[in-house]
């Protein structure tokens, strides 16, 4: 089972993804995009890396706007996990940048 992670270890993590928020027990991000087929691009990227890691993130996709919304519902708040993930998000996000 996962262990939540502490407000003090939040604080810290978050200072490695600063484009995220914290809302709660979730953390966030939106991602542009040039255009909605860039947006589910990025969409299925995101979700072949999440299914790896066993997590689901919440997915809203607004033409060429993406938002992620991550938490660990199985330990009742933000894990390792949603870092991880956070973190391999943005490595995809960074691929589009670059292109």
């Amino acid at each position: 089972m996962l262990t939540p992670l502490t407000a003090q270890a939040i604080r810290v993590h978050l200072k490695t993804i600063p484009d995220w928020s914290q809302r709660a027990h979730t953390i966030g991000r939106t991602y542009k995009f040039t255009d909605f087929l860039q947006s589910l691009d990025f969409v299925n990227r995101v979700a072949k890396k999440a299914q790896k890691l066993n997590h689901h993130p919440d997915m809203d996709i607004r033409y060429d706007h993406v938002k992620l919304t991550l938490t660990s519902h199985d330990a009742g708040g933000l894990t390792e996990k949603d870092f991880t993930l956070a973190g391999q998000c943005d490595a995809v996000f960074a691929k589009f940048s670059a292109a």
